[in-house]
């Protein structure tokens, strides 16, 4: 699989890596049997990137990341992040149990406790997952590069950040990886953190980049969806959004058609288009979705798959806000 190089890190890892969160909570019941064996067969297709947090689970994901690399270890980049804290005794899969905490003394409890879940000396990516206003960014981004220093972590990612903020923080040291949501039905980045992350060498990670698997085509309604999914609180899944927006995929459809391959292959390729810095990070825990997901690495999109696509979608207004409400208040992700 073709490597990225996560800009100044001396960090390489596969084109395409896979999200791990929905193997704990938020998207239905967890099974550690099938999560294991996707991430076996993630190895052994050639990705290398494994994105983890945490919070997922509260500490559930990163310790079942932990149980899959052990004893192969070596050729993986690792990434997990800090900044939210959750109630311990909370729901799972709830989205409204999140405080921020970037300071730098929680940053270094975080990192020890993901090290040992993880069964690592070394996190490879370490992010931090959502900016605490209320901590200057210089101040958690030079405690970070401490954790270089001492060799407990590898390079150092931003999530979620304004260019303002991205610009200040590599000032103090060089950023790794911003990881932010973009696909074709959210395309706010391209204005200012795309282009401001080149200037910088920065590498960018889209996560949801099937659109939390609307780009799929899979999801006709709510129905099909674990009571405890949280995209059944998601305005743009509603029935009076759903369909309009399963009508703006015509053009992916006509594209994937005219090539042989998937909805969710066409998008993923898209994303790759659009430059040779992009690691999209979709999240499964079934092997059927994580071939067809790699598959995808194989297409290259004509210049004219992306001109219809881009015709199409562009200056579209998808139904309904990609936020539920406490995203609205700035508790993403």
């Amino acid at each position: 699989m073709r490597q990225v190089r996560l800009g100044k890190s001396g960090l390489e890892c596969s084109a395409l890596g896979l999200g791990c969160m929905g193997m704990s909570e938020f998207y239905g019941p967890q099974d550690d049997a099938e999560s294991l064996r996707t991430l076996d067969r993630a190895i052994g297709l050639g990705i290398t990137m494994f994105d983890t947090s945490d919070m997922y689970g509260r500490g559930h994901n990163e310790t079942l990341l932990g149980q899959a690399i052990r004893g192969r270890r070596d050729g993986l980049v690792i990434a997990s992040k800090f900044g939210i804290r959750r109630d311990p005794d909370g729901p799972s899969g709830s989205l409204y149990d999140r405080d921020l905490d970037n300071s730098p003394a929680y940053m270094r409890a975080c990192c020890e406790a993901s090290l040992k879940r993880l069964g690592t000396e070394r996190i490879d990516l370490y992010y931090i997952h959502r900016m605490d206003m209320a901590v200057p960014v210089e101040e958690t981004v030079g405690a970070l590069a401490d954790l270089v220093a001492e060799g407990k972590i590898g390079g150092i990612g931003l999530s979620e950040v304004p260019v303002p903020i991205l610009h200040r923080a590599a000032a103090v040291h060089p950023i790794a990886a911003l990881q932010s949501e973009y696909s074709l039905w959210h395309r706010d980045v391209e204005d200012e953190i795309l282009p401001a992350c080149r200037a910088l060498d920065i590498a960018f990670v889209p996560y949801s980049p099937l659109g939390r698997g609307f780009l799929t085509g899979a999801i006709a309604n709510t129905q099909s969806l674990e009571k405890n999914d949280i995209r059944q609180n998601s305005p743009r899944f509603q029935k009076e959004n759903i369909d309009i927006n399963l009508r703006l995929l015509d053009s992916v459809k006509a594209v994937a058609a005219a090539r042989g391959c998937t909805l969710g292959q066409v998008a993923l390729a898209w994303l790759w288009a659009q430059g040779g810095d992009i690691v999209p990070i979709p999240g499964t825990k079934r092997i059927k979705y994580l071939e067809e997901n790699a598959a995808a690495e194989a297409i290259t999109l004509l210049p004219e798959d992306v001109a219809a696509i881009d015709a199409a979608i562009v200056g579209t207004e998808f139904a309904g806000s990609r936020l539920w409400v406490p995203e609205a208040e700035g508790e993403r992700k």
